[in-house]
């Protein structure tokens, strides 16, 4: 059943992420088009995240950020602060574009994880893609939560899931690998396209998206 179930889900991510590529096209070009008139730098952004069995890749964004933004990050303690206090996040964060508000508020910087997706590395639905600091430091200060990230970290993350559907950015490490290992634990394909579905209003809703 396990199996099946994996092979289903592989085929799903295949078929999504291949027919938001081609149709998101248009959608695609015209952000990029955005990203340059709005900012000096690339378009895309590149970030290492954890994925399954532990292993590291470069997860694809629409960049939000102005270019220099890790720089910006490294070179003001309190703005470092703030940002691994709220769970490596900041609200209303000063680094973020005009044009990467909009992106965010409507989570389409989150669309050239298809690329991810297409290639194995993500899937439609998992858990959360953590970067590889913030899971190390997180869990020196919340040893107990080891066991769950274990969990999380045997399979892909995804696009969605029940993070992303919960809140995001309003929900701190804790809640959030809590709400991950729930959803390593009762996996099936009923609970994937529900939680696709889930996740139309809740981007609608822009809920959490900072």
């Amino acid at each position: 059943m396990k199996g099946y179930y994996q092979l289903t889900k592989r085929g799903l991510d295949l078929v999504g992420s291949l027919m938001g590529l081609i149709f998101g096209c248009p959608l695609f070009l015209i952000i990029a088009l955005l990203i340059k008139l709005d900012s000096p730098g690339p378009v895309f952004f590149r970030q290492k995240r954890v994925g399954a069995g532990g292993k590291d890749f470069l997860m694809i964004k629409f960049r939000t950020m102005v270019a220099n933004a890790e720089e910006i990050l490294q070179r003001d303690p309190r703005l470092r602060r703030i940002y691994q206090k709220n769970s490596y996040k900041i609200k209303n964060d000063p680094r973020v574009t005009r044009v990467g508000r909009v992106l965010r508020k409507l989570s389409l910087d989150e669309l050239p994880q298809l690329i991810n997706i297409l290639k194995g590395e993500m899937s439609l639905v998992g858990p959360r893609a953590y970067k590889p600091d913030e899971l190390e430091n997180q869990l020196k200060k919340h040893p107990r939560l080891k066991k769950y990230a274990q969990a999380v970290m045997r399979i892909k993350p995804g696009l969605t899931g029940v993070w992303q559907t919960s809140g995001r950015s309003e929900i701190g490490f804790e809640q959030r690998i809590k709400l991950d290992y729930s959803y390593a634990q009762r996996q099936s394909l009923l609970f994937d396209l529900w939680l696709i579905l889930k996740t139309i209003p809740v981007v609608l809703s822009s809920r959490g998206a900072w």
